[in-house]
């Protein structure tokens, strides 16, 4: 996985996880689903580029 890619993935799952924390701090839950939401698109494409690497390493 390229370092550039981790951080884009890494930022997403940030902002995801502060979407989630604001809208449960004001009973938004439109925001807060879209925040799980961001990190769960997030987790995929990590998952995806490790699975990118395991092929490229093979």
């Amino acid at each position: 996985m390229g370092l550039d890619d981790k951080i884009e993935n890494e930022a997403e799952k940030l902002k995801g996880k502060g979407k989630e924390a604001v809208g449960d701090a004001t009973d938004d839950r439109s925001m807060e689903t879209e925040g799980k939401v961001d990190q769960g698109k997030a987790d995929v494409k990590q998952a995806g580029e490790k699975i990118k690497d395991a092929f490229d390493d093979a």
